[in-house]
């Protein structure tokens, strides 16, 4: 049965029971499965039948979770990965040869741009950055060899937005494969194929797993793309374990839920802080003073859970202002049940240079918060009192 909404697609789509008549899914501890004969071995591993091998290939909780994920996104077929970076890396990896070229938006997570910078010009893979607050001229940044775009969007930390219509025809019109890493704005805020992405990646370890527990990554998109992808994850092995895949289908179920109470009350913080005097500058999609508040509008459904706040005072009370905090977690980590601070320019993001780091608004006095699930008062109180405890 087909379902139209996000949330009952969600919570419905799940494996076939087994002959225990289970409601909820089990999980299939087993690294391989049995063949009823020699024939039937063939077969599968020739492709001419589907079914399960081997659990670095496939697995009855990794399937589930990809029916799960590629309904909620509107793809056709998708790859799960041991963690988000190696989708991030299988992305690319799967799709490119020697002498090709990626075209990327600046504004990256850092060890997505350490692999851009650092590990794919090993193999003679280049890359160019396009600035996001200049993207009708990236055509200017192409080259006879580029074959692929790469963007966050939002951005991380930075939380740009890049238009996605306008990329994806960009991206078409030279032939180019488009891949967006959704991560932060969650299949149920923003489906970047439905505007024309042919890849989108998640680190599932984020929200869509939502309680800090295990690490997942998710490759999703159009079939011919899936199947190259799934090839070369299928031989080199950054498979998704049984059970991580078992918790991030379960955590599908929950997660409009969950980003309806992580968006709302993000938003609540942001509104309060944007005209506080030890606060430069409020950054949060939603916020009619976002830059492309009418572009995160058209394309998210809500502004989702990351903010970010520009203290004044920079990089010494950055830290002194986390070190302040009472309830806040300080941790590497995000879309957690709760609330995250991070760091970005002495953590995530402390491989890229300073001048790199403010060509995307990456000041010393920026952190990153990561909204929880914890009563908004709790949320604002302590990020109140961490303030006035680090203003001297």
């Amino acid at each position: 049965m087909a379902y139209k909404n996000f949330e009952t697609q969600a919570v419905r789509i799940a494996a076939s029971s087994s002959d225990q008549r289970e409601h909820s899914a089990p999980i299939y501890l087993s690294s391989s499965f049995v063949f009823d004969s020699a024939e039937q071995a063939r077969q599968l591993f020739a492709d001419e039948l589907p079914g399960n091998i081997y659990s670095r290939y496939a697995n009855p909780n990794t399937s589930d979770l990809i029916e799960k994920v590629c309904a909620a996104e509107g793809t056709e077929s998708g790859v799960t990965t041991a963690s988000g970076m190696a989708a991030m890396f299988g992305s690319m990896a799967s799709l490119l040869h020697q002498g090709d070229h990626i075209l990327a938006s600046r504004s990256l997570f850092g060890s997505t741009h350490q692999l851009l910078t650092r590990i794919f010009p090993r193999w003679g893979i280049t890359h160019s950055y396009g600035d996001i607050s200049d993207i009708v001229n990236w055509e200017k940044l192409l080259q006879p060899n580029t074959k692929m775009i790469f963007i966050e969007t939002p951005s991380n930390p930075g939380l740009e937005i890049i238009d996605l219509e306008y990329i994806a025809n960009f991206a078409n019109a030279h032939n180019l494969i488009l891949v967006v890493d959704n991560c932060f704005a969650t299949p149920y805020l923003q489906q970047p194929a439905r505007w024309g992405a042919h890849i989108v990646t998640h680190s599932a370890t984020k929200f869509i797993d939502g309680q800090g527990r295990v690490l997942g990554g998710l490759i999703l998109g159009k079939k011919d793309l899936i199947d190259e992808v799934q090839f070369f994850m299928r031989h080199t092995g950054p498979s998704l374990s049984p059970f991580n895949a078992w918790v991030l289908a379960k955590s599908m179920e929950t997660l409009a839920v969950r980003m309806d109470r992580h968006c709302e009350n993000a938003f609540a913080v942001a509104s309060y802080f944007e005209g506080n005097t030890e606060v430069e500058r409020v950054r949060y999609p939603f916020l009619p003073s976002h830059p492309q508040y009418q572009l995160a509008k058209k394309q998210m459904r809500h502004g989702g859970g990351i903010i970010t706040l520009t203290l004044t005072g920079g990089l010494t009370r950055a830290k002194k202002f986390i070190d302040e905090l009472k309830m806040i977690s300080v941790t590497a980590n995000l879309g957690d049940s709760r609330s995250i601070i991070t760091h970005p320019a002495s953590t995530t993001h402390s491989k890229l240079t300073e001048e790199e780091r403010e060509r995307v608004g990456i000041l010393n006095g920026l952190v990153r918060l990561s909204v929880g699930l914890e009563h908004v008062d709790d949320i604002i109180q302590d990020i109140e009192q961490a303030l006035g405890k680090s203003k001297n």
